[in-house]
């Protein structure tokens, strides 16, 4: 668990680092690496990468991004304290997958960054590799991620369909295996900064799709068959097992995500 300490600008009647006498980005650049890593709440902030409004340049107070660990060393929570997504998520597996999300764009920019996902209320962040260290990459990361908050932009540019939403279409059973998914184990596995969606049913085999931090995760398949499969088989008695699917990437172009 790791918190970075992160400038947001805010429209204010006064600015506090006004009143001090310093401009905010004046202050800001002074921070250097060194500074940095002797703080145990890094203060961080560097040119936005979003076009910020006129009203939203002259003051700044701090926005806490925590930081959680997650079942896959290559991937790491970012929980900026404020909402994301809210109701639902959406897997970027791809640079083209991120079309639709500027904040998205931006974090693939970052050298080293292998995927990115949008939870309710985190953000989820994976690397190329074990060899990369997190330390390098955080404070681009941190920035990102504030920058976007503070230019007000959507985190969507446009309405993506939801896969996961019951249909009047569904029977019985596809009915039950939904609302258990979004009950009992979609939640669980966001904890760990995944998600779990449904693509179907056939002859007895669910057939999901493992997004975010379980994408890569050395314990997917044993969460897949000995966590959700069990779960499934307990309450539906019509589920014979559970499959992985893997999209090819012109289907990840669309954007999915309930």
């Amino acid at each position: 668990m790791g918190w970075g300490k992160v400038p947001l600008t805010e429209p204010s009647a006064s600015s506090s680092s006004q009143q001090l006498g310093v401009e905010p980005w004046r202050f800001c650049h002074m921070m250097t690496p060194y500074n940095m890593k002797k703080q145990p709440l890094h203060l961080f902030a560097q040119r936005p990468l979003f076009l910020l409004p006129p009203t939203l340049c002259n003051t700044v107070r701090y926005m806490f991004i925590q930081t959680q660990d997650t079942p896959n060393p290559n991937s790491l929570k970012f929980i900026p304290g404020k909402p994301v997504l809210e109701t639902r998520t959406m897997d970027f597996p791809t640079p083209a997958a991120a079309f639709r999300s500027p904040l998205a764009r931006q974090l693939f920019r970052i050298e080293g960054v292998k995927s990115v996902f949008f939870g309710p209320d985190f953000i989820t962040v994976t690397k190329e590799s074990e060899e990369l260290d997190w330390n390098l990459l955080k404070p681009d990361i941190y920035a990102t991620i504030m920058d976007f908050f503070a230019s007000g932009l959507p985190l969507v540019t446009e309405e993506t369909s939801s896969g996961e939403a019951g249909s009047e279409e569904d029977d019985e059973v596809v009915a039950m295996i939904k609302e258990l998914l979004d009950t009992r184990i979609r939640p669980t596995v966001q904890e760990d900064g995944g998600d779990v969606i449904y693509k179907g049913f056939e002859d007895g085999i669910v057939q999901l799709k493992l997004q975010g931090s379980c994408t890569s995760c050395p314990s997917s398949i044993i969460t897949l068959k000995n966590g959700i499969q069990n779960m499934l088989q307990f309450y539906i008695p019509e589920v014979e097992g559970v499959e992985q699917v893997m999209e090819d990437e012109s289907n990840e172009k669309e954007g999915n995500s309930p």
